[in-house]
């Protein structure tokens, strides 16, 4: 497999260096070094089980390398504090759940929890951090309804404001357009944009849709059986070699009349008759 150079000089906020992970004897993460831009959207493809949600599990520290290490700002990630790492990192899970019959406001005042302390509870600054948040995600009005009464896309939002009022460093976000129809899709990714636009944050989220990950990202990573076959800007990463190395379709990519990012066009299913 051949693996893309990443290019330009903008500051890594997170990377990882010979970075194996895994579950038991299980490799799923296999000697990947990747970097993630500081201030950027990158966005993290491949097919099904080729490890992209333990990447992102081992990037916020839920899970310890086998070997190798993850860097935050040149800090091994291993060094710091739970509390540090809370503060900085902030991850939404696929499929969250929240208790039930909480408000919008509460489940966001969550995200204050790393900020805390037993002799310094609630206070202006955790306010002012929820509300902000809340006016970010245009969730406001909506802020003393209950999550569970929420359409798909506004709770969404609930979960990507309660995130923001963590105040990281880094957001990463493991498929947060999973169950969405398309226009809660564009919804969500729109509000992540504008935020990343507005608040330079830099986010880093799994994503199945590979025209929708190179609309919305500036950098890309593909995956393929937990090693990376390329990683760069969409309209480096995105070619045909690319999609039938990673994902086995022939297809033919083309310029996205709308963004102007690659767009791929697949021809007839690949057939899988001989991995049945």
């Amino acid at each position: 497999m051949t693996q893309t150079p990443t290019t330009g000089t903008c500051h890594v906020a997170l990377g990882t260096n010979a970075l194996r992970l895994g579950y038991g004897t299980s490799v799923v993460i296999d000697e990947v070094s990747i970097e993630l831009p500081a201030g950027q959207i990158t966005a993290i493809v491949g097919p099904n089980g080729c490890g992209k949600s333990t990447l992102l599990r081992g990037l916020a520290r839920l899970m310890d390398p086998l070997s190798g290490h993850v860097h935050l700002d040149g800090a091994d990630l291993a060094r710091l504090s739970a509390r540090t790492i809370a503060t900085r990192l902030g991850l939404l899970p696929q499929q969250p759940t929240a208790p039930d019959g909480i408000t919008v406001a509460d489940l966001v005042g969550r995200g204050r929890h790393p900020h805390q302390r037993w002799f310094r509870q609630w206070s202006p600054d955790d306010e002012r951090a929820v509300t902000a948040a809340l006016a970010a995600t245009s969730m406001i009005d909506l802020a003393q309804t209950p999550v569970d009464q929420l359409s798909g896309g506004q709770r969404q939002r609930a979960w990507i404001a309660l995130a923001l009022a963590q105040d990281p460093d880094v957001m990463l976000l493991d498929e947060p357009t999973t169950f969405l129809d398309l226009a809660h899709q564009l919804e969500v990714l729109n509000l992540l944009a504008a935020l990343n636009r507005s608040l330079s944050r830099t986010i880093v989220m799994v994503l199945h849709d590979l025209n929708m990950a190179s609309r919305y990202a500036d950098h890309l990573i593909a995956l393929r059986d937990g090693h990376v076959v390329a990683q760069g800007p969409p309209a480096e990463v995105v070619t045909t070699r690319l999609m039938r190395e990673v994902f086995d379709v022939d297809a033919t990519i083309i310029t996205d009349p709308v963004a102007g990012t690659p767009l791929v066009v697949p021809h007839a299913p690949p057939d899988r008759s001989n991995h049945a």
